[in-house]
Protein backbone atom coordinates (compact mmCIF):
# COMPACT_ATOMS: atom_id res chain seq x y z
CA UNK A 1 0.00 0.00 0.00
CA UNK A 2 1.08 3.42 -1.01
CA UNK A 3 1.21 6.54 1.00
CA UNK A 4 0.66 10.22 0.45
CA UNK A 5 4.25 10.80 1.18
CA UNK A 6 5.33 7.93 -1.03
CA UNK A 7 7.16 8.77 -4.64
CA UNK A 8 7.57 7.10 -7.97
CA UNK A 9 10.69 7.29 -9.32
CA UNK A 10 10.90 6.73 -13.59
CA UNK A 11 14.41 5.84 -14.83
CA UNK A 12 14.73 5.22 -18.47
CA UNK A 13 17.68 3.29 -20.06
CA UNK A 14 19.22 2.77 -23.24
CA UNK A 15 20.55 -0.31 -24.00
CA UNK A 16 23.40 -0.67 -26.47
CA UNK A 17 22.74 -2.06 -30.02
CA UNK A 18 22.19 -5.61 -29.62
CA UNK A 19 22.50 -5.46 -26.14
CA UNK A 20 19.34 -5.14 -25.15
CA UNK A 21 18.35 -8.70 -23.62
CA UNK A 22 21.56 -8.39 -21.54
CA UNK A 23 20.35 -5.35 -20.05
CA UNK A 24 16.97 -6.63 -19.12
CA UNK A 25 18.46 -9.57 -17.42
CA UNK A 26 20.86 -7.33 -15.63
CA UNK A 27 17.78 -5.10 -14.28
CA UNK A 28 15.96 -8.08 -13.88
CA UNK A 29 18.65 -9.52 -11.38
CA UNK A 30 19.31 -5.76 -9.84
CA UNK A 31 15.05 -5.37 -9.09
CA UNK A 32 14.84 -8.53 -7.58
CA UNK A 33 17.65 -7.82 -4.86
CA UNK A 34 16.63 -3.82 -4.19
CA UNK A 35 13.06 -5.73 -3.28
CA UNK A 36 14.29 -8.13 -1.84
CA UNK A 37 16.96 -6.02 0.87
CA UNK A 38 15.57 -2.84 0.76
CA UNK A 39 12.77 -2.63 2.90
CA UNK A 40 12.13 1.55 1.39
CA UNK A 41 11.65 0.33 -1.96
CA UNK A 42 7.69 -1.04 -2.12
CA UNK A 43 7.60 -2.34 -5.76
CA UNK A 44 9.45 -2.18 -9.07
CA UNK A 45 8.30 -2.85 -12.85
CA UNK A 46 10.33 -2.99 -15.73
CA UNK A 47 8.87 -1.72 -19.73
CA UNK A 48 9.74 -2.11 -22.58
CA UNK A 49 9.63 0.14 -25.71
CA UNK A 50 7.39 -2.04 -28.01
CA UNK A 51 8.80 0.18 -31.09
CA UNK A 52 12.36 0.36 -29.79
CA UNK A 53 13.54 -2.93 -27.50
CA UNK A 54 16.63 -0.91 -26.68
CA UNK A 55 15.07 1.82 -24.51
CA UNK A 56 13.62 0.25 -21.16
CA UNK A 57 12.10 2.35 -18.39
CA UNK A 58 11.76 1.23 -14.50
CA UNK A 59 8.52 2.49 -12.37
CA UNK A 60 9.60 2.29 -8.87
CA UNK A 61 7.58 3.31 -5.98
CA UNK A 62 9.91 4.17 -2.89
CA UNK A 63 8.94 5.68 0.49
CA UNK A 64 10.42 8.91 -0.34
CA UNK A 65 12.74 10.58 -2.46
CA UNK A 66 15.77 10.85 0.20
CA UNK A 67 15.58 7.24 0.86
CA UNK A 68 16.18 6.64 -3.29
CA UNK A 69 18.68 9.08 -3.19
CA UNK A 70 20.47 8.19 0.08
CA UNK A 71 21.09 4.80 1.34
CA UNK A 72 19.80 2.92 -1.80
CA UNK A 73 22.38 4.97 -3.99
CA UNK A 74 25.32 3.15 -1.63
CA UNK A 75 24.39 -0.10 -1.14
CA UNK A 76 26.45 -3.03 -3.34
CA UNK A 77 24.04 -4.30 -5.50
CA UNK A 78 23.62 -0.96 -7.21
CA UNK A 79 27.35 0.10 -7.21
CA UNK A 80 27.66 -3.04 -9.06
CA UNK A 81 25.56 -2.59 -11.26
CA UNK A 82 26.53 0.85 -12.07
CA UNK A 83 30.32 0.04 -12.51
CA UNK A 84 29.07 -3.17 -15.25
CA UNK A 85 26.43 -1.07 -17.02
CA UNK A 86 28.68 0.18 -19.34
CA UNK A 87 29.16 -3.18 -20.74
CA UNK A 88 25.58 -2.94 -22.09
CA UNK A 89 24.48 0.77 -21.39
CA UNK A 90 24.42 3.73 -23.25
CA UNK A 91 25.13 5.83 -20.94
CA UNK A 92 23.63 7.09 -17.38
CA UNK A 93 19.75 6.88 -17.26
CA UNK A 94 17.09 9.72 -17.24
CA UNK A 95 15.96 9.83 -13.97
CA UNK A 96 12.41 11.75 -12.34
CA UNK A 97 10.91 11.45 -9.53
CA UNK A 98 6.80 12.08 -9.36
CA UNK A 99 4.25 11.74 -6.71
CA UNK A 100 0.50 10.62 -7.62
CA UNK A 101 -2.14 13.11 -7.56
CA UNK A 102 -5.09 10.95 -9.14
CA UNK A 103 -6.21 7.89 -10.42
CA UNK A 104 -8.44 5.04 -11.08
CA UNK A 105 -8.27 1.20 -11.57
CA UNK A 106 -10.47 -1.18 -12.82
Amino acid sequence: MTSAADVTVLIRYQAQPGKADQARQELDALIRTVVAEEPDCRRIWLHQNTSGPEQLLLVEHWTSEAAFNGPHMHTPHLTAFIARAPNFLMGPPETSFWRGVSGAER
